[in-house]
């Protein structure tokens, strides 16, 4: 009976389609327009219709520069200061789990040009950090840290910091506490437990976060402009400017279109280098 009536119960060939169409819409109407258009844009300013991506690279080589090593700085100190706070909240934190986890997320509940302008207060030359440093002889006496690239990349780790944090300790989480206890019984050592058993299989987290952090700080101009000086401008800088400002829109839209294919670029090796295709 029970076989006979999901016999009866078709599905209609349709449904699947149903499903996915209102995201395949939004993809289209919100990326891929959008996206065509600016193709369009960047192209249309005049002959040649290269000139726009020519002049990326020879008048704002500098910014673009700027922009991947203060986002590759930034990733990378998000990742060395995230995975031991993980990896305390996965595996030692007990009863202060949640707490921790509740601390890590607090930051989201305050906008992130507030949560600059903070820093910009921290950081200025009568702030606590610098006051402190000096106390402690690791800056001159007149030395300072606002307007520095020092200063753009604390910024951009700070700001990006959860999202590094949280895949990591989903993975570590995910992790099945019986292969660690095994490799104790064989005697390995808590580094080699760490090396050989934890750290590749949360890669997985680790991939991911470093991808929510990279990619949005390679983008972010807000840090460079209230954390730096115009020594620290990036490219996201330059792209608001010739939006807003000069409102050459071919030259910004190819300046976009440059920043975006060099980004996918970068992912898709990072992808490759780290052989996985789970994302947590």
């Amino acid at each position: 009976m029970a076989g006979t009536a999901s016999a009866g119960v078709r599905r209609s060939p349709l449904a699947p389609y149903l499903l996915v169409g209102p995201g395949v819409i939004w993809l289209i109407l919100f990326y891929v327009v959008p996206t065509l258009a600016l193709a369009r844009t960047s192209v249309s300013g005049g002959s040649p219709w290269w000139g726009g991506y020519a002049r990326a690279f020879a008048d704002y080589g500098d910014h673009l520069g700027r922009s991947f090593g203060y986002a590759g700085l930034a990733t990378t100190a998000a990742f060395l200061l995230g995975y031991p706070l993980a990896y305390v909240m996965a595996f030692r934190a007990g009863r202060l789990k949640n707490l921790l986890l509740g601390l890590v997320i607090l930051p989201f509940f305050t906008t992130f040009l507030v949560r600059t302008f903070a820093w910009k207060t921290i950081l200025g030359d009568g702030g606590l950090a610098v006051s402190v440093l000096s106390f402690l002889h690791l800056i001159p006496e007149e030395g300072r840290l606002l307007n520095t690239s020092w200063a753009v990349v604390g910024g951009l780790t700070y700001n990006f910091l959860p999202f590094m944090i949280l895949p990591i300790y989903v993975s570590l989480e995910k992790i099945d506490k019986r292969l660690v206890e095994a490799a104790q019984d064989l005697y390995s050592s808590p580094l080699r437990v760490f090396i050989k058993v934890v750290f590749p299989l949360s890669l997985p987290g680790v991939f991911a976060g470093g991808l929510l952090t990279f990619i949005p700080a390679s983008g972010d101009f807000i840090n460079a402009e209230l954390l730096g000086s115009p020594n620290q401008r990036v490219l996201g800088s330059v792209i608001q400017g010739q939006f807003l400002t000069v409102r050459d829109y071919p030259l910004a839209a190819a300046l976009s279109f440059v920043l975006m294919i060099i980004i996918i670029a970068l992912v898709l090796t990072y992808t490759r280098i780290l052989g996985t295709e789970d994302l947590a």
